[in-house]
């Protein structure tokens, strides 16, 4: 099974996120137009809890958890319309991949409903036998990692992410990590580097993944 981390793997949503979360702060806060798409790359991978800790942080605890999860919210409602931006050659690869059998999910530290923003609006559900989320469990991306491929059977196993932490749940997990290095981030004990998503099945068959 071969399980995708989304933000800075699969695609770049930074834009929509920072639109979506600057019209709930402009009617919650007196801030306008307070945060950018580059406010928003270097939190990406991160729970909701800890992003809000960095981007509300001068906001009373109970006061950027309860704006967070307004964001949340509107956030998933807007992406879902809008989408975000595919790293390119992504759906291609998807395609042939699923073409030669591999069984793909997504795992994600996002908000509850955010994957299924991004697999509606971007017509992916094709490609995907399952995902799973921070949101929804409340646990550890590692713990995440385990629970699909527990609900799958699947006894082997990697992960493809962009940052450190993807790595480092993946490991955990018991499974290596590729890295995506046009993503948002760094690792340094991937068994594998992507320099373009379309790079992926290459890997996958010099590492045995593909039959």
């Amino acid at each position: 099974m071969v399980i995708f981390d989304l933000d800075g793997t699969l695609w770049n949503s930074t834009v929509p996120i920072a639109e979506s979360w600057n019209i709930v702060i402009e009617r919650e806060t007196d801030r306008k137009g307070w945060l950018t798409a580059a406010d928003i790359e270097p939190v990406q991978g991160k729970t909701m809890n800890e992003i809000a800790d960095i981007l509300f942080c001068d906001f009373p605890q109970e006061e950027r958890y309860r704006l967070s999860r307004l964001c949340e919210v509107y956030e998933n409602e807007y992406i879902t319309e809008t989408g975000a931006t595919l790293f390119d050659g992504v759906e291609e690869t998807l395609a042939m991949l699923k073409d030669r059998g591999v069984k793909m999910a997504v795992v994600s530290n996002c908000q509850e409903g955010y994957i299924k923003a991004f697999l509606d609006s971007m017509d992916m559900w094709k490609y995907f036998i399952d995902y799973e989320e921070w949101g929804r469990t409340m646990m550890l991306k590692a713990d995440n990692i385990k629970l699909v491929m527990e609900r799958n059977g699947a006894s082997k196993g990697i992960y493809v992410g962009d940052i450190q932490k993807d790595s480092d749940a993946a490991h955990q997990a018991g499974i290596e990590c590729i890295y995506a290095s046009y993503g948002f981030g760094e690792i340094s004990d991937a068994v594998a580097t992507l320099r373009s998503f379309d790079e992926l099945p290459a890997v996958l068959d010099e590492l045995g993944f593909l039959e």
